[in-house]
């Protein structure tokens, strides 16, 4: 039976993130500069790696990783929401919601396990210096993206599988600008505690594990500091750990602001406004801040301009 007639809903209507008239424009242009920042951004990463040989390392693999993610992530929903600003109506069908759903969970789960990989790797590279290239070697680089992709479509399948299972009889007013999965289950008119469950289950596995592990690797690096005799030795450990530390801090804790909370309208309403910055701002923002202070992603752009022809 198609999804349709088994939800009796064949379509949804997104709330967006206001529905006040005048902000529709300037939230309009606002994110659409930073959709293009990303995707500038990303692109330009991933670029960067792949021309530049002396970024062929571990490290840079993961980042190659994490801007393709980000460019997929934000390419899921910003579109689609950019539209929606300047429509009447901001109907997405029932099909293209669950895919967006999917997509979007995929992506969400991968990213915090390439986040917890760059956290082994920084370990590995402070911890155990000597034994980096045995431990980080492309074969197991190559498994823990595996790994993590495998993870994330597993969970984002997961997710999608339940929420076509229930049925959605008259309401179809989503309040988000996007298909993630809390608000959907607030219109189900059949039970949702088969995915409430699901949820803790998944978050447990793919973000309350990711992050345990993220503190257990920075507590071992955070005492391997402390023991260095060398303050400059101190300085560049912190320095080359700095940068994931702000990243992983931004998207794990806005991203447990939406879900860590009860389901209500009005957290639904704070949630928007945080998804905000796990959604858009974050895949912005992480070219900049693994490049800012980073000699090597320097030097690959000089090398990168003096060979491009003007």
């Amino acid at each position: 039976m198609p999804p349709e007639n088994a939800s009796f809903v064949a379509e949804f209507i997104l709330m967006g993130l206001t529905d006040v008239p005048y902000l529709q424009f300037p939230l309009f242009c606002m994110f659409l500069v930073m959709y293009v920042i990303t995707l500038l951004g990303n692109l330009g990463f991933v670029t960067l790696i792949l021309l530049n040989s002396h970024l062929h390392t571990p490290m840079y693999f993961f980042l190659f990783n994490l801007s393709f993610i980000d460019l997929c992530y934000s390419s899921v929903f910003t579109p689609k929401m950019l539209i929606n600003f300047t429509s009447k109506e901001n109907i997405i069908s029932y099909r293209g919601c669950m895919t967006q759903l999917h997509f979007f969970c995929a992506f969400a789960i991968s990213e915090a396990y390439v986040l917890t990989s760059m956290a082994y790797d920084r370990y590995v590279a402070i911890c155990n210096p000597l034994l980096y290239n045995v431990a980080m070697s492309p074969k197991v680089c190559s498994s823990l993206m595996l790994g993590s992709y495998l993870m994330a479509f597993s969970g984002a399948t997961a997710h999608t599988g339940c929420m076509l299972r229930l049925t959605f009889c008259d309401a179809n007013t989503i309040n988000h600008y996007l298909c993630d999965i809390l608000p959907p289950l607030q219109l189900s008119c059949t039970s949702t505690y088969v995915n409430e469950l699901l949820i803790f289950i998944v978050l447990s596995i793919n973000v309350i594990v990711p992050t345990i592990t993220i503190f257990v690797f920075y507590g071992f690096i955070l005492s391997s500091i402390l023991h260095m005799s060398s303050t400059e030795g101190r300085s560049k450990a912190f320095s080359t750990c700095s940068s994931h530390i702000i990243a992983v801090s931004l998207f794990f804790g806005s991203g447990a602001f939406m879900y860590l909370q009860p389901s209500s309208a009005g957290s639904m309403d704070e949630g928007k406004i945080s998804s905000v910055f796990y959604t858009n701002a974050v895949p912005m923002m992480n070219p900049f801040i693994y490049s800012l202070r980073n000699r090597d992603i320097k030097l690959a752009v000089r090398k990168t301009l003096s060979r491009t022809p003007f």
